[in-house]
């Protein structure tokens, strides 16, 4: 980055899917940003781009976000071709425009999916994430008062597995990656936070096949094993937890 660019802003060029609620088709159209700083996050962008249209008497573009910390997954949106942005590990709302050079020109679409259809611009509605976790991505007990830490043992590996699991915030990266547009990653992780835990045994049988269903009701494609969800997911959930759900479906299915 040049100094004049740390010292003056950066100027970005963007191409942004424009889509109007309750249209079936958009398109892309071209804008352009000043005054960008490197500090700035790409939502922060986005921002700016948004009080320039105002004023300017035209529709701001429509996007999802919340934390702005990386924690709750609504920013998705397929920036430069890849769901949450080029960037490993990383949701759109922790991307930063030093990431970008001066004059970068910059492509903005909403996650693709059947089962995500576009609300508006760059908004999905994925709801249907929501169904799947209502068939069984919770366990029913009588919680009470905390107890001790030690009073049931579960090996440190189980426990690690069933927390890395537990990481996913539901984004749906992982389906907007995939060639097929599976939900097989999200499911799995939602089914293994479980599968690993005692406290998840007495509804296991269920859980894996009631979720199962949902996710295939809902219209997703099925796992091929490309991978491309573990690439493009920002809490690094690992598809070893595919081959555990199918483990968990099989099971069930024989009881």
């Amino acid at each position: 980055m040049s100094d004049d660019a740390t010292k003056n802003g950066m100027t970005i060029h963007l191409k942004i899917w424009r889509q109007a609620r309750g249209a079936k088709d958009g398109k892309f159209v071209d804008y352009t940003v000043q005054n960008i700083l490197p500090e700035m996050s790409f939502l922060e962008m986005l921002d700016i781009l948004n009080e320039d249209l105002v004023k300017k008497g035209e529709e701001a573009v429509e996007f999802d976000n919340d934390c702005r910390e990386g924690i709750c997954g609504t920013c998705g949106m397929v920036v430069s071709g890849v769901a949450h942005g080029t960037h490993a590990a990383t949701t759109t709302c922790e991307i930063r425009m030093r990431h970008y050079k001066d004059g970068d020109t910059i492509t903005v679409e909403p996650f693709r999916a059947t089962p995500f259809p576009i609300i508006k611009d760059l908004v999905v509605d994925r709801s249907a994430f929501d169904r799947i976790q209502q068939k069984g991505g919770f366990a029913t007990m009588n919680v009470g008062s905390a107890p001790d830490g030690n009073a049931l043992l579960i090996p440190k590996e189980d426990q690690d597995k069933a927390m890395d699991a537990a990481a996913c915030i539901g984004c749906g990266a992982c389906v907007a990656s995939c060639p097929n547009a599976s939900a097989s990653l999200f499911v799995s992780a939602k089914i293994s936070q479980f599968a690993y835990l005692p406290q998840g045994e007495p509804e296991q049988v269920k859980r894996a096949l009631a979720m199962v269903k949902q996710m295939d009701e809902e219209g997703f494609g099925d796992c091929s094993n490309h991978g491309e969800c573990e690439a493009c997911c920002p809490k690094e959930i690992s598809i070893e937890n595919i081959a555990k759900m199918r483990r968990e479906f099989i099971k069930a299915a024989f009881k």
